[in-house]
């Protein structure tokens, strides 16, 4: 029966005859070739994956906005962080190790990756939820994130793979305590904090410089599910987080975070107690307090998940003028390796897909390339003299750096007076944690260590968490080994 309303039409906008029934010879005949539209619908579903992010794959967001609700003027020109300045905003949360059907509601890290689109371009900032991470060296990460993802022989994840390589990595020890802790399962995305965990550099009108780390706190509060929750939420749903921020937005319940920085002035970098650009270590509030600066509000959900969210590229190389990197070398080689993820998943012309296109002209010398939809003209190269742009050192400024000297080394970073692997991790463990905490931390680590971990890595294990601290180490071995005997 035939509806008012909207026609159906193939993708190059012809009307179509049916949406039930194939052209055939005859009603009980065969399948015709020319049926178009059938051989389109058919191909188009073929097609329809595209290969998932290696890392974060399980995830979701929502678009919304940014306000300035503080004054930070002195310490960056970034346009996006002057008061009273509104930005819209798009974000997702995702986990790290799971593919795109794992439960959200696994033991994991959850990423917190946020575009802004600003008047200056298209600013991202790529963290997660937690202020550290597992390692400081880009050269680790890939295996890294082999050792959470899942075994040649079995196709299966493996803690024991995931603890050998924790164990022969001791500067894993303050994420891993983070993430073995309560907020290794955070009770929905609108309950967990953002941080860049990333120090970045910040530059003001009068060009001084600040190194920065970013803190979204959310302003629903922390809450966490245990272990025993977490299990049986990913039983009952898979996407329990992600039905969880669609449903809030849907009923106008829009869930907040209040951006706070910890700013330190650039000569102070030098000499501070910890490398400040040790990505496995936090700046303690003692020493730089959180500066207040806005609040990010999501109030829109996507409309359609692929083309808004799977096609969606964070990349912290998007910095606009007043924001720049810093010496940390994760940070340095994310800067190259998530744009050329992008570029393998999506196409070179990546940038030109609507969400992440910018809100401001593009004037730029790439041209061709696969999918690309917006027209060059000539001059097609630089320099010319035929009208096309031109760089500008003035309204795009020097770039952001730092004096370097020395030798080409492979070398790990050269460490502060209190630098040093399980530190940190040891004073969340005692001056953090309350005690029921920590016996839930023993809990975890012992039920995950129980689950396939083997001889010496579970020994390993023990030293790595009496390296952390002694009475967490041994409480850890006595839950493992009683349970082992009994």
């Amino acid at each position: 029966m035939t509806q008012p309303g909207i026609r159906t039409t193939t993708d190059a906008g012809a009307l179509v005859e049916s949406d039930e029934h194939s052209l055939t010879v005859g009603p009980d005949g065969p399948v015709l070739l020319q049926d178009h539209y059938l051989i389109e619908q058919m191909a188009n579903f073929n097609r329809e994956r595209i290969p998932e992010r290696q890392p974060h794959a399980k995830g979701g967001g929502a678009f919304g906005h940014f306000e300035v609700t503080g004054d930070v003027s002195a310490y960056t020109k970034a346009e996006v962080f002057q008061p009273g300045t509104r930005t819209d905003t798009l974000i997702r949360f995702s986990t790290v190790a799971g593919e795109r059907g794992s439960p959200d509601t696994w033991r994991d890290p959850r990423g917190f990756a946020l575009k802004f689109y600003t008047s200056q371009g298209n600013y991202d900032m790529v963290g997660n939820n937690t202020p550290v991470f597992f390692m400081r060296d880009p050269l680790k990460f890939q295996h890294f994130i082999r050792s959470q993802k899942r075994r040649a022989d079995n196709n299966l994840r493996d803690h024991d793979m995931q603890w050998d390589f924790w164990t022969l990595s001791p500067e894993s020890a303050h994420q891993v305590t983070w993430l073995m802790g309560d907020r290794g399962i955070p009770r929905t995305w609108r309950h967990m904090n953002g941080y860049s965990s990333h120090t970045y550099m910040w530059l003001n009108a009068a060009g001084e410089k600040f190194w920065v780390k970013y803190h979204f706190k959310t302003d629903q509060g922390v809450e966490c599910f245990t272990q025993d929750e977490g299990d049986q939420m990913a039983s009952a749903d898979t996407d329990y987080h992600q039905r969880d921020l669609y449903e809030a937005i849907e009923r106008g319940k829009l869930p907040s975070w209040t951006l706070k920085m910890q700013i330190m002035p650039f000569e102070q970098a030098k000499t501070y107690r910890f490398n400040p650009f040790d990505l496995t270590k936090v700046w303690p509030h003692g020493d730089y307090p959180l500066i207040e600066v806005g609040r990010l509000t999501l109030d829109r959900n996507l409309t359609d998940y692929h083309t808004e969210m799977e096609q969606a590229a964070f990349e912290p190389n998007n910095l606009v003028p007043g924001i720049a990197l810093s010496p940390d070398k994760m940070l340095l080689a994310r800067g190259f390796s998530y744009a050329d993820a992008h570029r393998a998943r999506l196409g070179v012309n990546y940038k030109q897909i609507p969400v992440n296109a910018p809100v401001v002209p593009v004037h730029s010398y790439s041209k061709d390339g696969a999918m690309r939809i917006k027209n060059v003209s000539d001059p097609v190269y630089a320099p010319n003299s035929k009208g096309g742009p031109a760089a500008d050192i003035e309204p795009a400024g020097r770039t952001a750096g730092w004096h370097s000297d020395g030798d080409m080394v492979r070398s790990a970073y050269t460490l502060h007076v209190e630098d040093d692997d399980f530190g940190q991790a040891g004073t969340m463990v005692r001056e953090v944690l309350d005690g029921a905490a920590r016996e839930r931390l023993v809990t975890n680590i012992a039920g995950h260590l129980l689950n396939g971990v083997t001889e010496p890595v579970l020994k390993r294990a023990f030293e790595y968490w009496r390296n952390v601290d002694k009475d967490l180490g041994q409480a850890v071995e006595a839950a493992v080994r009683n349970r082992q005997s009994g």
